[in-house]
Parts: structure tokens; C-alpha cells; sequence
């Protein structure tokens, strides 16, 4: 018997048995739909929080020391290190913008383009653009200034603030750039602006960076990059080995994006045993229907095995009937799961609640991950269910008496 003719005689009985067959798959769609509803809600999660932190939040080490690092101590680092794809220093300054009766907090962060496009910052730019390597080099004094700034310079009505000037320490800078940092409240702005126009405007002199971040290559172990990091740092500022734990400091977010992932996992087992619940149900409903039929189709199995048929066919016969209810069970579970999924996405937005502390976005709002692994993992199930229950019904009608069967009333 071909495959084409069992695929045939299959759908041909589920089709006699419409309404017996869907209640029958309902334990299948269940758990099913559970399962893709919430590894798409939490690859949603995922994908926003990867999205808010930046694409190099993985690769990307935070340093600092208790010895001021000034550019000659990251190119000596650099130097030392040749696992990192960059290193850039950022200064940070602070001042206040008087707007009507109200005084404005401007947190203000030096720093070159390398930087906006190592730590995610280019891609969240919702208007306008980042400066330039030429207006980086040449001090220009142009800024850009976060979502929240805007609000709070200008109002909640305005447009667009790009080419609008802002007075920083009495300086008129142009912004060319709003950036949606994912930072929200009012009567407070995020301006970044090139390290040269913050020296020049802010530093007196002082040189010395803020804050040190690196970007390490790709496929490179960040846990030890981080412990070499400390060593040559220490060289570098002739720091003792006793003193290093209490004067560097290097950290990442490997760690936190590893716990998250850890919890969205366990999070995920737990929703999966619930749903392997159902689906154990869904299973044990298909071998009780598969041995239903089996005693309501006697005397067609004796007509098939007196016409030629052998114990191989009659049990592939009904594997692939069982085969064909839970494959039918997984693609509706699938798409039920899926509607499910942006169904919740959609509630929660509608309901305004706020996930910008999850996921590091301003908006509510965030899209469920379809993942083809998912649908892979959830097609496979069901075939799985379908060939373990509908196994023993099978063999139960492969191993009857053909004369037996023809006599059956």
C-alpha cells in the first residue's frame, strides 16, 4: 500500500467522523496552542529586551577603575587586549534648562559615534540622525536628545524638535536626533553630544573618561574576557594584585540577559508540563476513538485482508489515521496558539500596561515571536502522539482473524 493511498484512506475516515474526530483532537489543540501562545509571548519578550538593550548586549563589558583612565590608558588596553572589537571612553556632564518657570535636569554624555553604534543607541533613533565621524572630530556642537527630553523642552505637542536649538551651559547646540532610550518621567533630558564639544564646553580642563565600555569579538568568552580585562587594567595603572577586586571593576550584561533566559526557560518547562498534561489527554482520547473504530470496522478489515492485504497494511492503515488526527490536531493548535498569542499582545496594549521595564521599550506594545523551531517541535509532537497511541490499535486490528472478522455482525 502506497503512502499516497494511506494518506487518501485517512483523510477519507476522519472525514466520515467529522465531529468525533475534532472532539477527539481537542486534548491535542490545548496543549498544542499552549505551548506555541507562550513561547511566542516570551520569544516576544525576549527579541524586546534584546531590542531595548542593543544588539551587542551580549558582547558588550562595562569598565571602570578608581585611577582616572584618560585615551592613552584604552589604547594601551587595547593594545593588550586583542579580543575586543573596540573600546571607547564616554565623559558625562550635568545641567539645568530653564523652560518657562521650570528647570529642566540635562544629563549630558560625551561621546564618539563608535559608541552610539556599539551600545544599540543608533537604532533606536526615531527621528533625525547620530552626528557624524567629521562633527565628532571637529567638536561640532550638535546633540542628540532622548524622547523624553523633547516632552520637557518643547511639550508634549511637538512634532518634531529636530533642528531645534538647545542651550547647553550657554552654548547653542542643534539637535539632530531624538532617541526613544526607553527612559520616561518628566522635568529630566538625555543629550548626547560629540566628546570634543563636551571637553571644550563642560571639562576645565579635565580629561578623564566617565565610564569605559567594550565590545568584544564575536564567539569570545566574555566570563574570561572579563577576568583578563581586570589583570591587564591593573598593569596598566600599576595596580598590586591584592588591591584589583576593590579598585577595577568590569561587569556585563551576559549575566542578566542569562538569568533572564534561565527564567523565561523555567518558565517555559512549567507552562510546557502543563500543556504535556493535555496533551497525554489529547493522546489517550485518540487511542480510545483508534479502538472505537477498530471494533466498528471488523468486517472491513476482514474484506481487506481476504483481498490481499497483509498485517503490514492494515497497521500502517490505522497508524496513519492516528497520524492524520494529531498532525491535524498540531496545525490547528498551532494557529489557535499563534491567534492566542497577539491576541494577549494586543490586550496588553490596549490595557496601556507598562512593559518598558521588561523590555526596555517606551511603548506597551511588543510582537510575539514566531519561531519556526516552534512550529518544527510542535508538528513533530503530534506525530509522535499519533504514532505511540494509535500504535496499539493497529496491531489490535493487524492481528485479527481474517474469518473471524467476515463472520463478525
Amino acid at each position: 500500500m502506497s503512502m499516497r493511498d494511506l494518506a487518501r484512506e485517512a483523510l477519507r475516515s476522519l472525514e466520515a467522523n467529522r465531529g468525533r474526530s475534532l472532539l477527539t483532537i481537542l486534548g491535542i489543540v490545548i496543549g498544542i496552542a499552549a505551548v506555541i501562545a507562550m513561547t511566542s509571548l516570551i520569544g516576544g519578550v525576549r527579541n524586546s529586551l534584546v531590542s531595548g538593550m542593543g544588539l551587542n548586549a551580549a558582547r558588550t563589558i562595562f569598565i571602570s577603575c578608581a585611577e582616572p583612565l584618560d585615551e592613552d590608558d584604552l589604547n594601551d588596553l587595547a593594545r593588550r587586549i586583542p579580543d575586543y572589537e573596540m573600546i571607547e571612553g564616554t565623559y558625562d556632564s550635568y545641567t539645568q534648562v530653564q523652560v518657562d518657570n521650570e528647570m529642566i535636569s540635562v544629563g549630558i554624555t560625551g561621546s564618539n559615534p563608535q559608541f552610539l553604534e556599539m551600545t544599540g543607541m543608533h537604532s533606536k533613533v526615531s527621528e533625525g540622525r547620530i552626528y557624524t565621524e567629521e562633527e565628532a572630530t571637529s567638536g561640532a556642537r550638535v546633540a542628540l536628545i532622548s524622547r523624553a527630553g523633547v516632552e520637557a523642552l518643547f511639550g508634549t505637542g511637538t512634532s518634531s524638535a529636530v533642528g531645534e536649538t538647545l542651550k547647553l551651559n550657554n552654548k547653542a547646540y542643534t539637535i539632530i536626533g531624538v532617541i526613544d532610550d526607553g527612559i520616561t518621567g518628566t522635568g529630566y533630558c538625555n543629550a548626547y553630544i560629540p566628546s570634543k564639544a563636551l571637553l571644550k564646553d563642560f571639562s576645565d580642563g579635565w580629561h578623564y573618561f566617565s565610564q569605559v565600555t567594550g565590545l568584544a569579538r564575536e564567539g569570545v568568552d566574555i566570563d574570561a574576557l572579563q577576568e583578563e580585562t581586570k589583570t591587564q587594567l591593573a598593569k596598566v595603572k600599576r595596580i598590586d594584585d591584592e588591591d584589583i577586586e576593590d579598585n577595577v571593576y568590569v561587569y556585563s550584561l551576559k549575566s542578566s540577559i542569562d538569568q533572564f533566559n534561565t527564567f523565561m526557560m523555567s518558565f517555559q518547562v512549567m507552562i510546557g508540563s502543563v500543556a504535556g498534561i493535555s496533551l497525554l489527554v489529547g493522546g489517550i482520547g485518540i487511542m480510545n476513538m483508534m479502538l472505537t473504530n477498530v471494533t466498528e470496522r471488523i468486517r472491513e478489515i476482514g474484506v481487506r485482508r481476504a483481498l490481499g492485504a497483509s498485517r503490514r497494511d492494515i497497521t500502517l492503515q490505522f497508524l496513519a489515521e492516528s497520524s492524520a488526527l494529531c498532525i491535524a490536531g498540531g496545525i490547528i493548535g498551532t494557529i489557535v496558539g499563534y491567534l492566542i498569542a497577539w491576541g494577549l499582545a494586543f490586550g496588553i496594549t490596549a490595557l496601556g500596561i507598562d512593559l518598558s521595564e521588561v523590555t526596555g521599550s517606551t511603548s506597551a506594545a511588543f510582537t510575539p515571536a514566531i519561531e519556526p523551531a516552534a512550529i518544527a517541535i510542535a508538528v513533530g509532537i503530534s506525530v509522535f502522539i499519533g504514532v505511540v497511541f494509535g500504535y496499539y490499535p493497529a496491531r489490535r486490528a493487524a492481528k485479527l482473524d481474517p474469518v473471524e472478522c467476515l463472520r463478525y455482525q
